[in-house]
């Protein structure tokens, strides 16, 4: 029998929605902070659960964030859908300009911003798509666009590894190659997480059966590319790639057989081997880690929908951290660059204590983060910029 009775009510929704965004936050915290690796020699919890997941489970989300503003279930049509544009496009202004005043400061952080913004505005055609159209769409781009960019990336120059940052526009082709092909986070082959957002906030996320479906469906489809992509290295895939070998790539040294699926690669693989492409390495961007973190960020976002209307209390904190995301990574790059930088002792504890001290009341008493209502703002006077009708369309 079909089971569409609603899980939640829209408030338990949106908390469930800012409770996953919540936990991608304090994962990408996490990793800015706890060594990769332990005294041991051995990789820490923290960059084996957290690592290049969290950064994954904030872009998905993203793309459900704007499927949710630009009407959810009901597809934006016409004046409407510009009107949506705008507003998104202007928003992702504010983010990009955001994220390069940050990429100033010397915090040690690969800042996710400006390719955030990018990210919104490639998305702009995307919006008047339906989730029958945005998932197939989402499978298929994770698939080839990573197959695109390996060869196109063939005939480009290394990327310089720093942050994108206001120097940066004055060298606007290197600015753009980088955050599309060759940066920390790709924009295009990224889009696959936005566009998995769009679908999936299309979808009737008050469902308890696509709430149950989001978890499951999430956690069959990553376990299954990671496996996938460990049964092919241990079958000759690993000794493909130590032969290639890095090829300058700035990735750590490693043992290609016991920790290329779990070593960090800056956002891309080396182009030595096309076999690169069978890894499901964190910052890889290769068609196995977008489809393994994609359904990383679905159980993710499956799970904190099923436990909202359940469990309020315990997620309220978590979710008023979700709520303001976008102020409280600025704060955490701005500290980790002054008062409270990774060395500290205690440090994630202490990122952790801030964000939650400042979440919850602001949430309580106030509502919206400060950059959340500057972009909020911003966005809404650039779609006021279309004349609403009386009359429907």
């Amino acid at each position: 029998m079909r089971d569409d009775t609603p899980a939640t009510t829209s408030s338990a929704r949106l908390l469930g929605i800012d409770a996953a965004r919540g936990v991608a936050l304090l994962g990408m915290m996490s990793v800015h902070i706890v060594p990769a690796m332990t005294d041991g020699g051995e990789f820490s919890v923290s960059r084996l659960i957290a690592g290049g997941r969290s950064s994954a489970l904030f872009a998905v989300l993203a793309g459900v964030s704007l499927a949710l503003a630009c009407g959810g279930r009901t597809v934006p049509r016409r004046r409407r859908l510009t009107s949506m544009r705008l507003g998104v496009g202007m928003r992702a202004l504010v983010i990009f300009l955001v994220g390069l005043v940050l990429g100033s400061f010397d915090s040690g952080v690969a800042v996710i911003l400006a390719y955030y913004g990018l990210l919104f505005l490639v998305a702009l055609p995307f919006l008047g798509l339906s989730a029958r159209v945005l998932l197939p769409l989402a499978a298929l781009w994770a698939v080839a666009a990573p197959l695109i960019s390996y060869a196109w990336r063939l005939e480009l120059p290394p990327s310089s590894y720093d942050n994108p940052n206001l120097d940066s526009l004055a060298a606007p082709n290197q600015l753009v190659r980088e955050l599309l092909l060759t940066g920390y986070y790709p924009v295009f082959p990224w889009m696959a997480y936005l566009l998995a957002g769009l679908g999936i906030g299309r979808l009737a996320l008050r469902s308890t059966r696509v709430a149950g479906g989001l978890l499951a469906g999430g956690a069959v489809l990553a376990v299954a590319a990671w496996l996938t992509s460990w049964v092919v290295l241990r079958q000759g895939g690993a000794e493909h790639l130590a032969t290639a070998g890095l090829g300058g790539h700035p990735a750590s040294p490693f043992d290609f057989a016991g920790q290329v699926l779990t070593t960090s690669f800056y956002g891309t693989t080396p182009t030595t081997s096309w076999w690169w492409m069978t890894v499901a390495s964190p910052h890889t961007a290769t068609p196995f880690d977008l489809l393994h973190t994609t359904g990383a960020a679905l159980a993710v976002l499956g799970l904190m929908l099923l436990l909202a209307p359940k469990a309020r209390a315990l997620l309220r904190p978590l979710g008023a951290v979700g709520s303001m995301t976008f102020t409280l990574y600025s704060l955490h790059v701005v500290l980790l660059a002054g008062i409270l930088p990774a060395d500290t002792p205690n440090a994630y504890l202490w990122h952790i204590v801030v964000a939650f001290a400042i979440a919850m009341p602001w949430r309580r008493f106030i509502g919206r983060g400060p950059l959340e209502a500057l972009a909020a703002a911003m966005s809404r006077s650039a779609r006021d910029l279309v004349p609403t009708r009386t009359t429907k369309e």
